[in-house]
């Protein structure tokens, strides 16, 4: 890990000096060296870049998607989802770092394989990582720079054109089918691989798992092309236990490298609350003492654990140390794993797909309890300190409240929704797409919306000036940028 954190170091300078030395390329050679960094010297930092430091999981993962989901809840005014403020510098975080550095590293470690003629594992890796990043920046804002983006030094595209939604959800689909494809049975990128340690076996069960995850995003907007590539991806090989889990392993050091970006914020706010939602729904479940404790002693006992309602104030509630805060002494270590996607997602997703009447093995209520039990045990793999729950415990909840076929989707969609607590990004995304679980806005007279819970962030205004006329363009198709435009696959 030493070597692998000094080579990011290594990265990072190469990439803030490359705007800096134009005319002096000649001067700056030394024959003596490579001209340019091995693929495995980059990797690593990219996948780190991709799970992200504190300030956009501050902002755009918690302060915004975590109580726009109400999964956390807030008193403090900067909390500006719980109450659906607009923040423009919150709103836009994860786009602020991501095109600087996720997809401009990313971007250039496939110029890099391109050129080298690398067709294999490592080219199949990159470009499902690469897929990743897309699918989160257009699952928040929409149409976006895409098929120019990254390429400023490479290709000298400084006004990079925005892609409408649908096409890049159905390029992101292409990709993941031909990546999965050129991924042979080792890579050379084992050591940087922080996802995977070089297991090229889950790299392909990831790869066909997101193509399920981004197929089941397009069920509104165009249920056929879903339905097609959902059953694709179901057939070719998706994750099939806990120990395919696409999580970014972390340490608690050194600052700004490693650490695990919301147990920074964690370590730095102890504002946040678990929603009353959250709770009351969590309330028979054994997962509750393991995700929540009360603020005021740490009691994990869920007679003491009591949830915040979403849209609190200080005026509304005067003593917040009552309520249940997420368990500090178990999920928010900035040396645990940042989760990209999980088992128990995967196995509800088929779920839904078996409800559906789709082309998948297993039928909804098989699926359904795997999902459950999978999202349960899960938590002793992500978090060590985590109580591990057993088969009887799991078996027990299963009879409490049993799979029930007429309320299938919505029972489907809540696991998910439980599943994917500190995972805001698939969160967020998977409500708007089923509307699942059923949501009450919160109410208050400074609300962007006017009510209504958001169905995007907005993109930087300061695109208007520096991206012009591309930025028109995606204005005058997608619509304003405000919180409630929807993107494509969210369109009524």
């Amino acid at each position: 890990m030493k070597k692998i954190l000094l080579t990011i170091f290594a990265f990072s300078l190469v990439l803030s000096s490359c705007d800096f030395d134009k005319g002096f390329e000649e001067m700056n050679v030394n024959p003596a060296k490579a001209s340019q960094l091995e693929v495995g010297n980059k990797f690593a930092s990219v996948v780190l870049r991709t799970a992200g430091g504190r300030y956009a999981n501050w902002r755009t993962s918690l302060i915004y998607q975590s109580t726009l989901i109400q999964h956390f809840s807030s008193t403090a005014g900067y909390w500006s989802g719980d109450r659906y403020f607009r923040n423009d510098g919150y709103s836009t975080s994860l786009w602020d770092r991501y095109y600087p550095e996720a997809v401009k590293q990313i971007e250039d470690i496939k110029t890099q394989l391109t050129s080298e003629g690398n067709t294999g594992s490592e080219m199949g890796m990159t470009r499902i990582l690469r897929a990743f990043i897309y699918s989160r920046l257009t699952d928040l804002h929409g149409d976006l720079p895409y098929s120019e983006a990254g390429q400023g030094y490479s290709g000298g595209i400084l006004k990079p054109k925005y892609d409408a939604q649908q096409d890049v959800y159905m390029d992101m689909l292409k990709e993941l089918e031909e990546a999965v494809a050129q991924i042979g049975a080792s890579t050379t990128l084992a050591e940087s691989d922080l996802l995977f340690q070089g297991n090229t076996t889950k790299w392909k069960a990831w790869g066909n798992s997101l193509m399920l995850r981004f197929a089941m995003r397009l069920t509104k907007a165009d249920p056929a092309t879903a339905k097609a590539w959902a059953e694709k991806a179901a057939a070719a090989g998706t994750m099939t236990s806990n120990d395919h889990i696409a999580m970014v392993q972390h340490t608690d050091g050194p600052e700004g490298i490693n650490m695990n970006g919301h147990g920074e914020v964690f370590d730095a706010d102890d504002n946040p609350r678990v929603s009353k939602t959250f709770v009351d729904w969590l309330k028979d479940d054994p997962r509750l003492p393991i995700l929540a404790a009360r603020r005021s002693d740490g009691s994990t006992d869920p007679a003491d654990l009591i949830g915040m309602p979403n849209g609190s104030t200080g005026a509304t509630v005067k003593d917040t140390s009552i309520y249940a805060e997420p368990n500090r002494k178990v999920i928010t270590g900035k040396d645990v794993p940042m989760v990209f996607q999980t088992y128990a997602e995967v196995r509800l997703l088929k779920a839904e797909m078996a409800f559906r009447g789709w082309s998948v093995p297993g039928d909804a209520k098989t699926h359904y309890e795997a999902g459950v039990k999978a999202a349960m045990q899960m938590l002793k793999v992500i978090y060590p300190k985590a109580a591990a729950i057993s088969d009887a415990e799991v078996a027990a909840y299963l009879v409490k409240k049993p799979y029930n076929a007429a309320k299938g989707w919505e029972m489907i969609s809540e696991q998910y929704w439980a599943a994917t607590l500190l995972n805001e990004y698939e969160a967020f995304s998977n409500w708007r797409r089923t509307g699942y679980p059923t949501l009450v806005p919160t109410s208050d007279p400074g609300s962007d919306t006017g009510g209504p819970i958001p169905r995007r962030l907005i993109w930087p205004e300061g695109e208007a000036s520096t991206n012009a006329e591309n930025f028109a363009a995606a204005l005058a198709r997608q619509g304003p940028n405000n919180m409630i435009t929807r993107v494509w696959w969210d369109k009524e």
